[in-house]
């Protein structure tokens, strides 16, 4: 079952900004690139770096401690699909964004 985690107005990223959130189990960066939303894990999959506070390049997220590049909306590391961080979907209903986290045996 998936649970939906309401993003405060105030946390909400602007256009080319980004936030960190601390939920429970989860540290999730979210990304707003011109005015799409994308969340995923702030963990790099190759040695655990946070994501969060890596350089924003359109949808390309680079991992501050050794460069490796992920696209925001697939989560798969750039030019390849053998490395991936985990992406989560972001709805908007009006003005409230929720980040919708699907248990890991869900997901496709």
């Amino acid at each position: 079952m998936s649970r939906r985690i309401a993003v405060p107005a105030e946390r909400l990223p602007a256009p080319g900004q980004r936030a960190l959130f601390e939920i429970t189990d989860y540290s999730l960066a979210l990304f707003n690139v011109d005015g799409q939303l994308y969340a995923i894990d702030d963990s790099c999959p190759h040695q655990g770096a946070s994501l969060c506070g890596g350089q924003l390049q359109g949808r390309v997220i680079q991992c501050c401690a050794h460069g490796l590049r992920f696209d925001l909306a697939s989560g798969y590391l750039l030019n390849s699909t053998q490395l991936k961080v985990a992406t989560y979907p972001v709805e908007r209903v009006d003005e409230q964004a929720f980040i919708v986290i699907v248990p890991e045996e869900s997901r496709p």
